[in-house]
């Protein structure tokens, strides 16, 4: 199957395989792979996320207790697309100094990598858009960086409540075009599908752009 066939088959996983650990946005590889980067608050369930649409239990490092991905972890897949899962944000227990460390690395990573095509975001649903996920979102909307908000443990919800939620955040980011909303759970794989395709999407308008320009890799950042 082809990547533009997958676009339109969500059902099948973006698989991937680890590659390697950084602590800082520095040691990242120097190429012009298309990322998509994971973020997200410690437990809004991040790299839950990053494994389910991997179609993964294992790929990501997943604890009982929130702030388990202390550096940027970096995940190839073979469909020409590296995924990165970026420390989780805003978690309590860990020393405030030690969260500064982290949020400084996610904005370095997200401020000078010329390769990322996307950011995927996770928010628990129960308390989306807290401060530090609207930082992000707006970051990349003045960047023009796509960006998919994945209201996760939707499941945790009725239907009527979490179709309320997702229209609420969706009129607190109205005038963002470059944001989308999407209802998800990582533990029932609501929203898998379109996630998946979400991730295929951004990387297909990178490597097409790719293909007709011989552009630097400043340029394919924005690629659609």
């Amino acid at each position: 199957m082809t990547l533009a066939d997958s676009v339109e088959d969500g059902s099948n996983p973006i698989v991937g395989s680890f590659w390697k650990g950084v602590d800082h946005p520095s040691l990242c590889p120097n190429d012009r792979v298309p990322e998509i980067a994971f973020a997200g608050r410690s437990n809004s369930g991040k790299s839950s996320t990053l494994n389910r649409i991997a179609g993964s239990t294992r790929l990501a490092r997943v604890g009982k207790s929130p702030g388990r991905t202390q550096m940027i972890n970096l995940f190839n897949s073979p469909e020409g697309v590296r995924l990165v899962d970026l420390p989780g944000y805003g978690y309590a227990r860990v020393a405030r100094t030690r969260q500064e460390e982290w949020f400084k690395s996610i904005n370095q990573y997200l401020t000078t990598r010329s390769n990322l095509a996307g950011v995927v975001l996770t928010m628990d649903i129960r308390r989306p858009l807290l401060v530090q996920d609207l930082h992000l979102i707006r970051w990349a909307a003045e960047s023009s960086l796509p960006v998919l908000a994945l209201l996760n443990k939707s499941d945790k919800l009725g239907r009527g409540r979490a179709l309320a939620q997702k229209a609420g955040v969706e009129q607190a980011l109205s005038t963002l075009v470059s944001v989308e909303v999407e209802l998800f759970s990582a533990s029932k794989a609501i929203g898998v599908d379109r996630a998946r395709c979400w991730v295929r999407e951004r990387v297909k308008g990178v490597q097409e752009l790719a293909n007709k320009l011989d552009e630097s890799p400043q340029d394919t950042r924005r690629g659609q």
